[in-house]
Parts: C-alpha cells; structure tokens; sequence
C-alpha cells in the first residue's frame, strides 16, 4: 500500500505549468488505439484523467489542406493533449500552434517512439541521440504557444547509452512543464522489464512533475511503481488494450484507498460491442479493420476466449461482430 507521504501528495490536483489536473493517472498516446472512440471509454471510467491523442506528424499537418482526423477533439474531453512528433523545431510549433487552436490544453512531444519509421526521420526517441535537436524543439515551442509543453521519452538509446538524467535536465532547462519517463531503452521495444529505478533517478533531480510510465498492468503494478519512483503520477499503456477500466481503477485507489470490483468478461464483451459499434459510426468500414485488433484484446481471461478471439478478429461486417458477441455475452447471462 502507498505510503502517507504519497498519499497525500497523489491526492491533490497536478500543476502542469499553468494547468491543474485533478488526476496523478493518465492515458498514453498510442498510435493506432487512442482516437475519439476509446478515449471517451477510458474517460467514462476516468473522467479527470489527461488523454492523449494518437502521435501526430507535425511535417503532414504543415503540407496537409485540412487537418487530419487524429487531431478531432471532442469539445467535452478535458484534460485533453495532442502528441507531435517530428525533428523540425519549426514545424513542430506549427502544428503546435494549430493543435491549441483544436483545443490542446498542452502539447506533448513524443521522442521515445522506438519504431524504425519514426526514428529514421529523427523523430521519436532518436531524439535521445541528438540532444541539441530536442532542447531547440521545446524551446521554439515553448515560445510558440501558452499552453503548458510535456515530454514523452525512454531513459536511453540502449543499455549502452542511458541518458536520461542529462536528457531530462535539459528539457527542463528548455522549459517542458513535465516529463513521461518510459522505463526502457529504445532497444528494448517493449521486451523485457521496465527499469523503474531510472525513473527515481529522474524524479530526485528535476522540479518539474515526472510521470512512471513501463507496465502498468494494474491497480497493485501502480501502487508499486510509485512507491519505487516517488513519482507524480503514472501513465498507463499496453495495460488498456482491450481494458479502457485501467485508468479508472487507478485513480479510485488513488483518491479513495479502496479496490473497485473488476468488471465481469459479460460487461467486458459489452464494452466490446459498444467499441466495435462506435468505431462503425465515427469511422465506417475503417473502423470495422481497426475494431479487430480491439475486439481480439478485449477476448481473455474467460471460458472460449481463445475460440472468440480467432473470429473477431476476422470479421468484416458490424453484423458479424455484433452476432459473435451477442452470443458470447448470451452465454454469460445462462450461466
């Protein structure tokens, strides 16, 4: 269980800059999951708690006529954050600037993206590599927009080159107004441990709020990360994929020291289908390919959930997904 210290540090508001947050658990940007559709599952169960767009490619948005549908806030969501990648100070505060004027209550740059296509452009966390590059990009934005300029990163290249102490030092003097640590190397992808124990390095040396991100996978996962890291809050990842509760169940320990009861695989597989028929409205036949990844996190840890898993993520129609659920959450209510 957490400490009173950080008891009483995690249940106040977060001063991000000039913004207060009422949650220390936020939502990660992730590319290809956290669109309009889940963001407002997740903020359902976790309605003070930052979100985060899918990361945006600030060249694009300086070429395109019309802003892409990644950036699309709803005018209800708030906290909410647009997430840019790129290597050019100038097109980052470009889309900087277009992103406050969607709504963007802060700009979040992304250098920990371990993805070959993103850090052979310079972006991500090749930006671990080229700090000159990264400390240029955060002031020319910084100057470019009022709202408050976070950070997103990985504590290092590789094991070989962990730099994240110096790394994070300059992005403060910069002026980022908080850092997400990521607790692996871009080597590591998302292999192996999380090595939290840098994140604590980071935390006792910077003043600005330093959120742990790197498995988070629960409620206790949680508990001890901050208990290891001391930090400002968490930032769950992986652990919402086909489970948008995460970041709700968080914050209720957070704010009130009790467990919330784990939803049933009934009312999981109706989240499901009200994901699956939401993504059908927002984005059509679009939203019916991306719903197969979904639908395929949401099928585990129940009876036929292997067999369930290999047809959804298969289907073609929203007849189709909806007959299959049905079924599924027809067997729940028999027994």
């Amino acid at each position: 269980m957490l400490s009173n210290y950080l008891k009483q540090k995690l249940s106040s508001p977060l001063k991000i800059g000039s913004l207060k947050v009422k949650s220390r658990v936020f939502q990660s940007p992730l590319s290809g999951v956290t669109d309009l559709v889940f963001r407002r599952l997740v903020r359902r169960y976790a309605p003070q708690s930052m979100m985060y767009t899918e990361m945006i490619n600030a060249t694009e948005i300086h070429y395109l006529k019309q802003l892409p549908k990644l950036m699309e806030i709803d005018k209800d969501e708030q906290p909410i954050s647009i997430q840019l990648f790129d290597s050019r100070p100038d097109f980052i505060a470009e889309a900087a600037q277009k992103s406050v004027q969607e709504g963007a209550q802060t700009i979040d740059i992304n250098m920990g993206c371990p993805v070959n296509k993103i850090t052979k452009k310079g972006g991500g966390s090749s930006l671990l590599r080229q700090p000159d590059i990264a400390q240029a990009i955060v002031e020319k934005v910084v100057k470019s927009v009022e709202v408050p300029v976070t950070i997103k990163t990985r504590i290092g290249w590789s094991d070989q080159e962990i730099n994240i102490l110096d790394f994070a030092k300059r992005m403060e003097d910069s002026g980022a107004a908080m850092i997400t640590i990521h607790g692996r190397t871009r080597a590591q992808g998302y292999n192996g441990k999380a090595k939290w124990e840098w994140i604590t390095k980071v935390k006792k040396i910077l003043g600005i709020p330093v959120i742990a991100n790197g498995d988070i996978f629960s409620v206790e996962s949680a508990i001890k990360c901050l208990e290891i890291t001391g930090a400002d809050g968490v930032m769950c990842s992986r652990g919402t994929l086909g489970y948008p509760f995460l970041v709700g169940e968080i914050d209720y320990f957070l704010r009130t020291g009790i467990m919330k009861i784990s939803p049933t695989p009934k009312q999981r597989l109706e989240c499901a289908k009200e994901h699956l028929n939401n993504l059908w409205e927002y984005k059509g036949r679009r939203g019916i390919y991306q719903s197969r990844k979904h639908l395929a996190w949401y099928c585990k840890a129940f009876p036929g959930a292997p067999e369930l898993r290999d047809l959804v993520s298969r289907i073609e129609t929203i007849d189709q997904g909806n007959q299959l659920l049905d079924k599924a959450i027809e067997f729940f209510n028999k027994n």
